[in-house]
């Protein structure tokens, strides 16, 4: 979907909590966008296939392939201002790209700050694309924290972005390769913001909440360092994956096992993606975890459904990453009830989060922790040291579905 990694030591799996008193907080909102039967799957998998194909092309030296766009069906939308007096822009959050960009619903204001580099810049998402011209201006992000001349692209053509402005890009600063025309990387907001001094450590963390609401602001990112009141225990990180393509990204190596003895998929590379709304997992690991559920597949949504008894007997989802084990209860593997009529669903069935990555395991990107993964731990994206870190939450075994 499109809307909304950190080097440790291999014998220190969590880190002490650090709150630092100049953090800086940007609440976001969560909105679905449902435009036809199976869309979340549908487009969470062009999104896959996007990022794969990026990656794959940017490590090749080849030219980027645009490819078809599937409208985004779960965001995460911030206000971000742009300009002085700043516009306020309703904008995707995304560790999946790392490009900022406006223009796609509201239209660009220029102002005394607005300057044009005259470059094109382009990015395919796979759940959309956007090209147009570079300009570099004055970003707000949150209350009172603003980076000049942040490189920003201004959309003149997009698609696959209905009812949002754009996106805040916040994943490495190398997926901007190529994206600009005669520019080799564009730094990032979070790298700006290191670079002026505005926040004491190049780390943003996010914090995601469960909601049964069609829009809710339920989530938060920090810019900067942790905030303790969002998670309990600590953090665990694991070092950003050396198996590329999933290298490029915010990318992890992981084990999925259902149950107490189920292998679901054995530890390969993968990604944590806040722009995908399913946990996704390799073709023959989703054919293994149907099977362990009995789960059928509906034609509406494009989920998995199970009976009453099913779900009564489903078991939770145990995921493995440098040694340490986050297990995904069995109400966190449900789509909310309260909203399966928003996807195409029937009220109250039984729907499944986890579902097919749409290729088989080995090749390099075999599984995404997206917003439904994300929603019950806090994650933590450390561009200083190359890791990702996670921790449980007080709605980790929240009943909430």
């Amino acid at each position: 979907m499109l809307l909304l990694p950190l080097a440790l030591a291999a014998v220190a799996a969590a880190t002490p909590v650090v709150v630092r008193d100049n953090l800086v907080s940007l609440k976001f909102a969560k909105h679905i966008n449902i435009t036809g039967p199976q869309h979340i799957v549908l487009a969470d998998q062009a999104r896959a296939r996007a990022l794969r194909e990026r990656a794959q092309a940017k490590l090749e030296g080849r030219a980027i392939v645009n490819t078809p766009a599937t409208n985004a069906a779960v965001s995460y939308l911030a206000n971000v201002g742009v300009g002085s007096p700043a516009t306020q822009y309703s904008l995707i959050i995304d560790t999946g790209s790392s490009n900022t960009w406006v223009g796609a619903g509201r239209a660009f204001v220029r102002t005394s700050t607005s300057t044009s580099t005259g470059r094109r810049v382009a990015v395919t998402y796979g759940s959309g694309s956007f090209s147009g011209t570079e300009f570099t201006d004055t970003v707000t992000l949150g209350t009172g924290l603003t980076i000049s001349g942040q490189s920003i692209g201004v959309a003149s053509t997009s698609t696959g972005f209905s009812g949002v402005d754009g996106i805040v890009g916040i994943g490495p600063v190398d997926l901007t390769a190529g994206t600009v025309a005669n520019t080799a990387t564009v730094p990032t907001v979070t790298d700006n913001l290191f670079r002026l001094g505005l926040i004491s450590a190049n780390e943003i963390a996010v914090s995601f909440e469960p909601t049964t609401s069609l829009s809710i602001t339920n989530g938060e990112l920090t810019w900067g360092g942790t905030d303790s009141s969002k998670f309990t225990g600590t953090i665990s990180f694991t070092p950003v994956t050396r198996t590329s393509p999933a290298s490029e990204f915010w990318g992890i190596d992981q084990s999925v096992r259902y149950g107490t003895s189920t292998n679901i998929l054995s530890s390969t590379a993968g990604i944590v993606d806040t722009g995908t709304t399913l946990v996704l997992l390799a073709t023959n690991a989703f054919s293994a975890y149907q099977r362990a559920t009995g789960g059928v597949l509906d034609n509406n949504t494009g989920l998995l459904r199970l009976t009453s008894a099913q779900f009564n007997n489903l078991q939770s989802l145990f995921f493995t990453t440098n040694g340490v084990t986050f297990e995904l209860t069995p109400n966190a593997q449900l789509w909310p009830r309260a909203l399966n009529t928003a996807i195409g669903g029937v009220a109250g069935d039984f729907y499944l989060i986890v579902n097919d990555l749409g290729t088989p395991s080995g090749q390099g990107l075999d599984f995404i922790n997206g917003q439904t993964f994300l929603e019950r731990f806090y994650s933590v994206f450390d561009t200083a040291n190359k890791r990702v870190g996670f921790a449980t939450t007080s709605f980790t075994g929240a009943t909430t579905n």
